[in-house]
Parts: structure tokens; C-alpha cells; sequence
């Protein structure tokens, strides 16, 4: 991820709040943030823990929750051999202390004031960043058309499964299971090809905001597909990361 610090952004001193089991290998975090500044869907932070030797290590984190408040909640998946994430998934406590940067980024970001169509479109723990989009649009009512597609490896691996699979019907979701399906899944298991994209994205005549978030060979996978479909790449707004 990336993002340039906007005018009167700065570390911020902050709190682990609440830890939650999100998946076997990854983590909700809730940060208490005095004066937080607040955010927007879409946008992240930079975490930074500095070890007893003086030594700091920073890494970029979607925000799961945008607005105003001042606690964050961040979604963690563990990367193996990881610097940061593996600390924030196994061993972070509430009362530990860390330092954020942000809110960040102003390019991936949702506007309730568009009335475009949204397609989501999440790889693994490329929900978070969506999430927020998603709870933004609910929270203002404001009616635009959303989609989301999910693709994880196998439902265990779903960060905010419970919450997708609950979403109200006018924000229909559409999984696809890399590895393995549940139980009484219907559908087929594998990666996400031409034509399940076809069937779960908004056609290009309604002319959707795109919003991709993922691994950064599945982005750029899902972004070519899309882009030879014949939607705009201007219409299409990608987010990726690595393992960090």
C-alpha cells in the first residue's frame, strides 16, 4: 500500500484496546487513537513498533472501520517469516502500546456522494479496506447499487465471514473458494476465472466504480480481466500488498 501523509498527519501514540480471533492465522485489533483525526472507506495506516534496542519496524494496514471516534480497528493476516504481522497476530495484548500514521491514501477511497454502482472485488485479507466501504454505504443509507465478490481459499480463511454472509440483500455477495468449499457449496472451487467474474460483476453499460483489493498478483490478474471485459481503467481502483 501506499499513500503521501497528508498536511498535519503525524505518529500518533496508540493503544490495543480489544484483540479478536478473526481467522486461525489473522487478528482484529482495536487501537484506542487519542485525537484521532478520523477517516474515510478506504483509506490505512502505517503501524510502527520500535523494539527495546531502539530498532523500528513499519508496515501498512487497512482500516476496517472509517469515520470519526478515536479508536481504529485493523485487520491483521499473518505473513509467515513476517516482521510485524506475526507480532500483531500471536503476542499483542491489550494495554500494549504502538504508534500509527495516518489516515493515509485519498486515491482507494469510496464517496457516498458518487452515485456510481460499486463492485467490491476482495482477495484474501483485501476484504478489510472493502468492509469499511461496506459499512460506509450502510451507514448513509444513500442507495447505491453494491456488489461484492470474496475469494479466499477456503471459508475459514474469510476475515468478516460471519458479517459478509449477513449483509443485507441489497449488497448481494458472491464467494469463490481457491482450495476448498464448505459444506453444500454448490458452486465450483478454483481461482477466479473469466467466467465467474462475468457472472458477479456489474456490467460494463452501468459503467461501475471499481474497487480491487488483494495479493498483488491476483489485483493485477483480476484488473487485466477486467480491463479486456472492456471496463475503463480509469473506473478501476486498485489497492495491493505483499507479505509483510
Amino acid at each position: 500500500m501506499s499513500g503521501r501523509p497528508a498536511s498535519g498527519v503525524h505518529w500518533r501514540a496508540a493503544t490495543v484496546a480489544a484483540v479478536s480471533e478473526a481467522t486461525p492465522h489473522a487478528r482484529i485489533l482495536r487501537l484506542a487513537v487519542p485525537q484521532w483525526p478520523g477517516s474515510l472507506p478506504g483509506q490505512h495506516v502505517d503501524v510502527r513498533l520500535t523494539a527495546d534496542d531502539g530498532y523500528q519496524a513499519v508496515r501498512s494496514y487497512s482500516l476496517g472501520l472509517a469515520g470519526t471516534g478515536e479508536e481504529i480497528e485493523l485487520a491483521v493476516d499473518e505473513v509467515p517469516d513476517g516482521e510485524v504481522s506475526p507480532y500483531l497476530v500471536r503476542d499483542v495484548r491489550p494495554g500494549d502500546e504502538l504508534e500509527v500514521l495516518g489516515p493515509l491514501g485519498g486515491y482507494f477511497v469510496w464517496n457516498a456522494a458518487d452515485a456510481s454502482p460499486v463492485q467490491l472485488i476482495a482477495g484474501g485479507s483485501g476484504i478489510v479496506p472493502l468492509r469499511a466501504m461496506v459499512r460506509a454505504r450502510l451507514a448513509a443509507a444513500s442507495g447505491q447499487r453494491f456488489r461484492l465478490l470474496y475469494s479466499v481459499r477456503t471459508a475459514e480463511d474469510a476475515i468478516y465471514r460471519d458479517e459478509m454472509e449477513s449483509l443485507p440483500g441489497e449488497i448481494p455477495v458472491e464467494w469463490v473458494y481457491t482450495r476448498a468449499a464448505p459444506a453444500g457449496w454448490s458452486g465450483a472451487t478454483g481461482r477466479l476465472d473469466a467466467e465467474r467474474l462475468d457472472a458477479a460483476v456489474w456490467p460494463v453499460a452501468d459503467d461501475p466504480l471499481i474497487f480491487v483489493c488483494g495479493p498483488t498478483a491476483f489485483v493485477e490478474a483480476v484488473a487485466r480481466s477486467l480491463v479486456a471485459r472492456g471496463h475503463p481503467p480509469l473506473r478501476i481502483r486498485t489497492e495491493r500488498f505483499g507479505g509483510l
